[in-house]
């Protein structure tokens, strides 16, 4: 059994519940040992970045500090928390920037030495895992669903990302390996408008509408996404976009540790589905 560090991420307590239940289930139904980092706090996320960058840094470096005492590597399953805490890594190869923060981190007996390798869960599973292994542990192989895979900005960009940043095929893959059929669409990787939905609407909603639009006119009875912001907007969002756009799109969208747990012979409440707004209950009566 494979052990690594957890980091749940503040979402996986509020709007990805889901998201932190399905993982812990395929963990352990895929041999994956996670450790929940202790006493872990916010990454900063992006915007935290944009008030003090400095005290942003510090404040993801505390929980690099706290992962590299573990000597494991540290895994999140959120696309955000993974670019938040590798920039904070990078950020603090700098000899000025390491310095500043080590000396706030020692207020609290703590300090960053630079060991620790921060990885988003969906490349664990690619690469430490394999998709050939997962194919072998499917009892439930979800023939004939038709799933667009949806990456969203921040799992293959910046520089951090595992993936092509113009074509990404690590979902499709996960998808084929539990039997479904990735969706060809264009959209695969266009912005879904993220937090801006709060204080720009209208503008997300158009983004969101272009790729429903897309992933059903492709086929997708579904949609999987790595990242918590992206399925809260896809997901909470979708009844506005149908209200504005007078459109009836009724289109589940799963973490894709949902859909890796479901074919695994999982159960709903074991994998958080309980927790979706579109609910999925027609593709689960029809594939499972």
């Amino acid at each position: 059994m494979k052990s690594y560090t957890y980091f749940p991420g503040c979402s996986s307590e509020a709007t990805a519940v889901g998201l932190d239940i399905s993982t812990r289930a395929i963990a352990e139904a895929l041999g994956i040992e996670l450790k929940e980092l202790e006493d872990w706090n916010c990454c900063g996320s992006t915007p935290y970045g944009s008030l003090d960058e400095l005290e942003a840094i510090a404040v993801a470096a505390r929980n690099l500090a706290l992962a590299e005492k573990t000597k494991l590597d540290l895994v999140t399953p959120c696309s955000s928390c993974f670019v938040t805490l590798n920039k904070a890594r990078v950020h603090m190869m700098k000899p000025e920037v390491k310095s500043k923060v080590n000396q706030a981190l020692a207020t609290a007996g703590l300090e960053y030495n630079g060991s620790v390798k921060v990885r988003l869960l969906i490349e664990v599973l690619m690469s430490d895992m394999t998709t050939q292994k997962i194919a072998a542990k499917v009892v439930k192989p979800l023939s004939g669903l038709k799933v667009a895979p949806y990456s969203g900005c921040q799992e293959v960009r910046p520089r951090f990302g595992f993936d092509d940043p113009e074509n990404p095929i690590a979902l499709d893959e996960i998808v084929e390996a539990v039997g479904a059929i990735a969706v060809p669409y264009a959209s695969k990787c266009k912005c879904c408008g993220g937090s801006a939905v709060i204080s720009e609407q209208d503008l997300c909603l158009q983004l969101m509408y272009d790729l429903f639009k897309n992933a059903v006119e492709s086929g997708a009875e579904c949609m999987i996404t790595p990242c918590p912001l992206c399925q809260m907007n896809l997901d909470a969002y979708q009844a506005k976009v149908n209200s504005k756009f007078n459109t009836n799109f009724n289109l589940p969208v799963l973490f894709v540790t949902q859909l890796i747990g479901l074919a695994l012979g999982l159960k709903e409440d074991k994998l958080g589905l309980n927790k979706n707004i579109v609910k999925p209950n027609k593709i689960l009566a029809k594939y499972l």
